[in-house]
């Protein structure tokens, strides 16, 4: 745990892009779903570091609404294992009071999984030391689509005056509006691009890009990154 004044320099919020349980896959001459399986164990890593150290909030992406291009095998066999990590740890998330949220397009799941995502949000509601935000059939373009169309859903009814659309009101139209953007984004294998992750809530987080594919990333790398944000100075685009 780190000491009072490390404390007050934590970001509250961390968004991960989990990138190179393929390349770690090719590495080790194994099949991409052993990478993703391998990755399935930072995840655990990642999550239990950060309710070590006092994070708020952790969003992970976990598969983009461009991961359906990839082969049905490949996308099956993402499907399930997130249901049996669901299934596998779950119960520990509940006990180290963490609550998960899901963020993404739930209806484009198949229903086993929306099930089984469902069933963890309903387990942890009540949790609130850390809440763990997954981003599932998820993209930043949909997503502001989606407040787009649900803001011109409240004019077309009246309930809504063009005026009062503004910044403030696009917000609160995104999927999980109660939560606070991200403070520090971790990008894990070198790549670097935004992926069409959390477009509108990146706007001013800082971004720390480490080579480390997915499956290698531990809590020493995850404290190496928080660590480097802490050496910046925020300015919101003042001075």
């Amino acid at each position: 745990m780190p000491d009072s004044e490390e404390t007050e320099t934590l970001p509250k919020h961390i968004a991960i892009i989990m990138d190179g349980n393929g390349r770690w896959a090719k590495q080790q001459g194994l099949t991409r779903a052993e990478g993703h399986e391998a990755g399935a164990k930072s995840v655990r890593a990642i999550v239990e570091g950060c309710r070590e150290i006092g994070i708020e909030v952790v969003t992970l992406y976990a598969f983009s609404t461009e991961n359906w291009r990839r082969s049905r095998i490949e996308v099956s066999a993402l499907f399930r294992l997130l249901s049996k990590y669901i299934k596998q740890e779950l119960e520990n998330i509940h006990k180290e009071d963490i609550r998960v949220s899901i963020m993404g397009r739930m209806d484009g799941l198949p229903k086993n999984v929306v099930k089984d995502l469902e069933y963890s949000m309903d387990r942890t509601v009540s949790n609130k030391s850390m809440v763990l935000n997954v981003a599932i059939n998820y993209g930043a373009r949909a997503e502001i689509a989606d407040a787009a169309r649900a803001i011109a859903t409240e004019v077309q009814q009246g309930d809504l005056a063009v005026d009062k659309i503004d910044e403030a009101c696009v917000a609160d139209h995104l999927y999980r509006p109660a939560l606070p953007d991200p403070d520090l984004l971790i990008r894990t294998s070198g790549e670097m691009r935004m992926s069409n992750f959390m477009l509108w809530q990146l706007s001013y987080t800082e971004i720390v890009m480490m080579k480390t594919l997915w499956p290698d990333f531990r809590k020493s790398h995850l404290r190496k990154a928080i660590a480097e944000y802490q050496q910046r100075q925020r300015r919101f685009g003042g001075r």
